[in-house]
């Protein structure tokens, strides 16, 4: 649902007719998926499938850093994507950061997975190093943001099993709120619940509980954007700790579409030349 990075932290063609049981069922991994299961499923599938086919893109952003004080700091960067037309197979995505000085040049790169770990990369230029982040590392915040490695890459549709809650207002919208749990080890959320409109079926909030299923953070997106009549991308995102008092603002630029990027431009070796 590209948060696909940063979700893009949403993406996704239209949803066409109904989907059978069995379907519904296997995201789910029973073969009884229950009505609220089927719906759940239903909606986050039309909400990711609303704007496939990009194949790529580029967008550069500014990540704007407050604690609960409201002291702030800002970081630039840019987060280049490729999709991967294959549902069972998760997108690939790098990330790499220009500003402030004493982080220009850190990249990570992720090759998202179902249910396997996700594959990630971070790479230090002032140790010039790259290191993969470990399978149970991914709920750890990612450079000081309240934005964790896992939330780069964990909303790819099959992730989830999904459960319908009920329908409601949401801002100047009316939409269907969805329960997903994860279906992936090592996840740092027990559940997290969307609201996604009925009118465009992009995402306007969610909420992620922790381990101990408490409230830990919420994620509004706004200041919805469609490119090529086809493409729906939020260029705002929210990003605030319940817990803590501290929030994280991408403040998106516009997008680029059919950039000519390939495979071997989300290959681990590429970390040492972004820039």
């Amino acid at each position: 649902m590209t948060m696909r990075v940063f979700p893009n932290l949403l993406k996704r063609t239209a949803f066409a007719g109904l989907l059978s049981l069995t379907a519904v069922a296997a995201t789910s991994g029973t073969f009884a998926a229950t009505p609220e299961e089927e719906r759940g499923f239903e909606i986050a599938a039309r909400s990711d499938r609303s704007d496939r086919g990009f194949g790529d893109s580029r967008v550069d952003l500014t990540m704007i850093l407050r604690n609960a004080a409201g002291a702030e700091s800002k970081r630039t960067l840019e987060i280049r994507t490729l999709e991967v037309p294959n549902e069972d197979v998760g997108d690939k995505s790098l990330i790499v950061f220009d500003s402030p000085r004493d982080i220009d040049g850190t990249a990570l790169l992720s090759h998202a997975q179902i249910l396997d770990p996700d594959d990630q990369w971070l790479f230090l230029p002032a140790l010039k190093r790259t290191k993969r982040i470990s399978s149970v590392n991914k709920s750890g915040p990612f450079v000081g943001s309240e934005f964790a490695f896992e939330d780069f890459t964990a909303l790819e549709l099959m992730k989830y099993s999904y459960k319908f809650l009920r329908e409601e207002a949401c801002g100047e919208f009316m939409c269907d709120v969805v329960e997903r749990y994860p279906r992936y080890e090592h996840s740092g959320y027990t559940r997290q619940i969307s609201w996604v409109d009925q009118e465009v079926f992009q995402i306007r909030k969610v909420e992620f509980y922790d381990r101990r299923d408490e409230l830990l953070k919420t994620l509004t997106l706004g200041k919805y954007r469609l490119y090529q009549n086809k493409y729906w991308r939020s260029l705002e995102l929210i990003m605030v700790n319940r817990q803590t008092g501290k929030r994280t603002e991408l403040i998106y630029d516009d997008y680029v579409f059919g950039a000519g990027l390939r495979d071997n431009d989300f290959v681990k070796g590429v970390l040492r030349r972004v820039n």
